[in-house]
């Protein structure tokens, strides 16, 4: 049985981490953005924040003073045995969430929506997010963190089979100039594209496929894997770059995750993660021993199933 502070300390730990270090497949990314900008402006703004990451891991301190809205991703394993239950699962993320508010420290962004109650620790009614994958025959938790900006880089149309390829195109460039004109994202980012689905999970799969891939993984589709890559050569050639300047830098990946949907349409969600890529995991396991990690390997071969698995069939008994 997974004991019960060992989730908890390991979630204020990643708490920590995600809002200070910045993940290797990002750095690596941005720095080949830093390396390829043709604009003044743009290349000055990302020398400036490789130099700002190099600050905030040396002083311990946010790589960004707004530290964006924390959410967990939790994925199960099916023989995982937490103590106390996946209620007092949540309960412990919550206290991790509230108690990092104040150590780490993180700026206590969650308010009341009508009443902006504010209880100075990112905790409230449905907050921080908690979202649940799980994964056959293992017996670990993962928890993996992610400090997003809570208020832009997220759009969402309905578009049609007929639209095809060139449709998601358009819309793809209509949303990246809007962020980038309007400062509705802070790029370069990973874009992340979710396709099908149902309006909200078209929505749940486009922040996913930003939040919870690294930089250069592909889509197991090779035809979706190819279309990753045009759109992120697409993003770049559209004269923008860091912070909406002139440049050709505001895309470092493009991730696609896809669903299911009704036949009559073709569900699209464009979102872009921040500049400061703030994510970090842990995989803690029943011993309550820990691996911590940057990628949290949330997308996997079980997850993107597409079909399903027929268990083998009883034997029929006749009625009598």
């Amino acid at each position: 049985m997974i004991p019960l502070s060992a989730l908890q300390g390991t979630a204020e730990t990643l708490m920590a981490k995600a809002a200070i270090e910045i993940p290797e497949d990002y750095l690596g990314g941005l720095k080949r953005c830093a390396a390829s900008e043709t604009g003044d402006l743009s290349a000055f703004v990302i020398q400036a924040m490789l130099e700002n990451y190099e600050a905030a891991a040396e002083d311990r301190r946010p790589m960004c003073g707004d530290t964006g809205v924390p959410r967990w991703y939790v994925k199960l394993g099916n023989e995982a045995r937490i103590e106390g239950g996946p209620i007092a699962l949540e309960a412990a993320l919550r206290r991790a969430t509230a108690r990092a508010t104040q150590t780490v420290p993180l700026r206590p962004n969650r308010v009341h929506p009508l009443w902006r109650t504010d209880h100075n620790n990112n905790v409230g009614i449905n907050a921080p997010e908690i979202e649940y994958a799980f994964h056959p025959d293992a017996d670990w938790v993962d928890l993996t963190t992610v400090h997003k900006g809570g208020l832009f880089g997220s759009d969402y149309r309905m578009l049609f089979p007929g639209d095809g390829i060139e449709g998601i195109k358009r819309f793809y460039l209509d949303t990246l100039i809007s962020f980038g004109k309007r400062g509705l994202a802070c790029q370069p980012a990973i874009v992340g594209v979710g396709l099908g689905g149902s309006k909200d999970a078209c929505m749940v799969l486009g922040k996913q496929a930003s939040c919870l891939r690294v930089v250069g993984s592909r889509n197991p589709d090779p035809k979706i894997a190819a279309l990753e890559d045009e759109l992120k050569d697409f993003g770049n050639s559209i004269g923008m770059g860091a912070m909406g300047f002139m440049g050709s830098s505001m895309v470092v990946d493009c991730h696609i995750e896809v669903g299911y949907c009704h036949t009559g349409g073709m569900p699209m969600s464009v979102h872009m993660f921040c500049l400061s890529s703030r994510r970090a995991s842990a995989r803690i396991h029943r011993d309550g021993s820990v691996e911590y990690r940057t990628d949290p390997q949330w997308f996997t071969d079980y997850s993107r199933r597409s079909t399903v698995e027929w268990a083998e069939a009883p034997e029929l008994v006749p009625a009598e």
